[in-house]
C-alpha cells in the first residue's frame, strides 16, 4: 500500500485531556472495596469467636451476619465499579476504528 504525503498516524489516536474523574473514581471504588473486605472480616469473626474488641458483633448473631453479608455486597459493588472505571480510563487510548475491528482486551 503506497502512503501519500498527507497521511499522518497521529490523527488516528486522537490526544484528550487526562480523566481525573475516572481516576478519582477508581481510588473511591478500590476504598469501597476495601472498606467491604474489613467488614466481612468483623462480621465473620463475630460469628466464629469471642474477641473483646467486638462485643456487640459477639453478644448479636444476626448483627454480626447483617455486616458480614454487607461487607460481602460492599466488596462485590466496589470490585464491579472499580473494573468499570478502569476500562473508562484505558478506552481514551484506543484507535479511532469500529469496536468490533480490535481485539479484546477487556
Amino acid at each position: 500500500m503506497k502512503l501519500k504525503g498527507s497521511f499522518d498516524a497521529k490523527r488516528l489516536r486522537q490526544r484528550q485531556p487526562a480523566n481525573w474523574a475516572a481516576r478519582i473514581a477508581a481510588g473511591l471504588a478500590a476504598l469501597i472495596a476495601t472498606l467491604g473486605i474489613l467488614l466481612v472480616m468483623a462480621g465473620f469473626a463475630g460469628l466464629l469467636g469471642n474477641y473483646a474488641a467486638l462485643a456487640e458483633l459477639n453478644a448479636n448473631r444476626p448483627l454480626a451476619a447483617i455486616v458480614a453479608g454487607a461487607g460481602l455486597l460492599m466488596l462485590y459493588f466496589g470490585v464491579r465499579f472499580w473494573r468499570r472505571s478502569r476500562i473508562r480510563l484505558r478506552r481514551g487510548r484506543e484507535l479511532n476504528l469500529s469496536p468490533h475491528l480490535m481485539k479484546k482486551h477487556d
